[in-house]
């Protein structure tokens, strides 16, 4: 069966989703990579992978190995160099979709504390490698991003985080 692939970097991240759609963790998976947690339900697949393209690359690669997906979503926090969008702003980053903001993001490798050499308003550590991995594999890709910060260097507290996506929630359900 086809399943929707929900990727968060963190739990923090992914704490909304789980507890909304009532996921469960798998333990009984043998070969899944060190950092990687999976949570489902017969109709998603949610998997936490840790920040960044090592993280993000292996995770996806067990999730595209191991399931059927049919649709794939990138859901986490991002850096904002415009202090003028409030903090908790969504924005969808490959797409343009009613009632949702649309900018393009840089994926960087370390967290950036300056927007010197920022092309983009929004950055983050997996976007860029979530979206060339998933096409591969599967067309419908959506990559959500909530702002959380101005370009700080310390990743926000897990509650702040967790408040963040719980706020967005609605939104992005209904793209599910």
């Amino acid at each position: 069966m086809n399943k929707i692939l929900i990727h968060c970097a963190l739990l923090c991240e992914a704490q909304s989703f789980i507890n909304f759609l009532k996921l469960t963790q798998n333990t009984s998976i043998t070969n899944i990579p060190n950092s990687t947690k999976i949570y489902e339900n017969d109709d998603i697949i949610l998997v936490i992978s840790g920040i960044g393209k090592e993280n993000t690359i292996k995770a996806l690669t067990f999730v595209f190995e191991n399931y059927k997906i049919k649709k794939a979503f990138n859901i986490g926090i991002a850096g904002c160099c415009d202090a003028s969008i409030k903090i908790g702003t969504l924005f969808c980053t490959n797409k343009l979709l009613p009632n949702i903001n649309f900018a393009s993001i840089t994926t960087v490798d370390k967290p950036l504390d300056s927007d010197e050499d920022l092309e983009t308003i929004l950055v983050d550590m997996e976007a860029k490698y979530f979206i060339e991995f998933s096409k591969k594999y599967c067309s419908d890709i959506y990559v959500f991003k909530v702002v959380s910060d101005y370009l700080d260097t310390q990743i926000p507290k897990k509650s702040f985080v967790i408040e963040l996506i719980q706020n967005v929630y609605p939104k992005i359900k209904n793209y599910l």
